[in-house]
């Protein structure tokens, strides 16, 4: 794998967005990316669009998606504020959404607006969690972002706690992985664990952008961070409170990580022969 040219900065957003408002969460969104002045990446969390609130999602299933074309394009009015964002700031933008597709599958999806302020549907998530599975279809495939010379695995909340899923991206010659997420207060421990070993596992970064607050039972708990490639906190957020946090990605660091343990170069084909049942 050959490391980027340069750094890169990225910045993971907590934040509480209001449920049904996709408008309003759409210029909310566009505020955030202009506090993360200098930053070439910025990560929203899960759902931010229309917020992860089941009930008002099952309630207004029109107004809370977006409708993708055959080609993934996304032209809605309401996200204008969030393209003329990233037109200013040169920021490539990825937004959680709910789509909806010509074919009549409605997934959650990664947006990703590029600094010209066009949006796509770039991503769907794979691996949908308990109730999500009554109101959404799952993502068909993987995807892999590519901004300068730098790769990013895509992936949303669930899909991040299944190693297989950073490690399709870590094959695709990944650099990073870019997960806009919603964890519920409660969930501290497995949110802080599953990043950070998804890191380190493919020796990559990864920036994790999460929901907060709320009222019970969709209180979400932030904790927002973007991990070195040894599943250290370059920067992470309170478990309250909106925030951005900024930091840069070094692709000396990244070489130097890959160099020191090299999983992936070691990684066998497959696990050997059958496995041998041993009774004690």
């Amino acid at each position: 794998m050959t490391a980027p040219a340069h750094p890169l900065t990225v910045a993971a957003v907590q934040a509480e967005p209001v449920p049904g408002d996709v408008a309003g969460n759409a210029a909310t969104a566009a505020r955030l990316v202009g506090r993360a002045a200098g930053a070439r990446i910025v990560v929203l969390p899960e759902l931010f669009l229309p917020a992860y609130h089941p009930p008002t999602l099952a309630a207004d299933p029109a107004g809370t998606h977006v409708v993708a074309d055959a080609d993934g394009r996304v032209d809605d009015p309401r996200l204008d504020p969030l393209r003329q964002a990233a037109r200013d700031g040169g920021t490539t933008v990825v937004v959680g959404a709910a789509v909806r597709h010509p074919d009549g599958r409605r997934t959650i999806s990664s947006l990703v607006v590029d600094p010209a302020g066009a949006v796509r549907a770039a991503y769907d998530k794979q691996q949908l969690w308990g109730g999500e599975r009554e109101l959404f279809d799952p993502g068909r495939r993987g995807a892999t972002l590519l901004v300068d010379d730098w790769r990013f695995g895509l992936g949303i909340c669930y899909d991040g706690c299944f190693p297989e899923h950073g490690r399709a991206a870590a094959a695709d010659d990944a650099h990073g992985y870019l997960c806009p997420s919603g964890y519920l207060a409660g969930s501290e421990h497995r949110r802080d664990l599953y990043y950070a070993a998804r890191a380190l596992d493919n020796t990559m970064y990864v920036v994790f952008a999460n929901a907060v607050d709320g009222a019970d039972p969709w209180r979400f708990n932030g904790g927002a961070a973007v991990y070195d490639p040894e599943g250290r906190p370059l920067a992470r957020g309170a478990d309250t409170g909106s925030d951005v946090l900024v930091a840069t990605l070094d692709p000396a660091a990244l070489a130097a990580t890959r160099a020191a343990h090299t999983m992936l170069t070691d990684r066998p084909a497959d696990q050997g022969l059958p496995r041998v049942a041993l009774r004690a």
